[in-house]
Formats: C-alpha cells, structure tokens, sequence
C-alpha cells in the first residue's frame, strides 16, 4: 500500500512540474498579446479622456463645426494647419523662455 502511495505521490510531484513548465510557457508565450491589449487600453482611456475634454469644454467644438460650415472645409483645414503651427510656436516659446519672462510663477 506504501509503494502504491508513493507512486501516486511521485506522478503528482511529476504532474504539478510540468503544469508550472506549462504556464511558465504560456505567459511566455502571451507577452505580446498583453503588450497589444495594454496599447488598445491606452488608446481608450486617450479617446475617453478626450470626449470628456470636449464635453465639458463644448464652445471650441461648436467653433469648429462654425468655422466648417462658414469657411468651407478646405479653407477651414487651411486656417486650422495654421492655428497648428501658431499653437506649437507659441509651446516651444514657452519651453524656451525663463516662467519669469512670461509672468508665472514657479
């Protein structure tokens, strides 16, 4: 009965090692699949983030959908490229310039 017992225990000891080799693999195997469901996380908490943003800020939405319809669109993405460009000048400058220049504080 002994040798019966400790056959079994030894299958067992032989069984749970190749389970833990097994998920060892396994979450090897799946790194990338994680990596992927982390960037698509990511990606929706940004598109959440940025719904919220223009719901609780609706006033440059409407001026965007104005500025469309009054300007026509290819004149609108004109004016918008350049409001671009205006808008990263200005953080550069920013970046660049000492907060005491601009009159903030620190």
């Amino acid at each position: 009965m002994n040798r019966i017992l400790t056959d079994l225990y030894q299958q067992r000891g032989q069984l749970r090692e190749r389970i833990a080799s097994q998920r060892a693999t396994l979450a090897w195997q799946l790194v990338p699949l994680q990596n992927a469901s982390d960037a698509g996380s990511r990606v929706v908490a940004m598109l959440r983030r940025g719904v919220q943003t223009l719901k609780s800020n609706p006033l440059p939405v409407a001026l965007a959908v104005l500025a469309l319809v009054v300007l026509k669109p290819r004149r609108a993405w004109r004016w918008a490229g350049k409001g671009l460009f205006l808008w990263r000048s200005w953080r550069a400058l920013r970046a660049w310039l000492p907060a005491s220049l601009l009159g903030e504080s620190l």
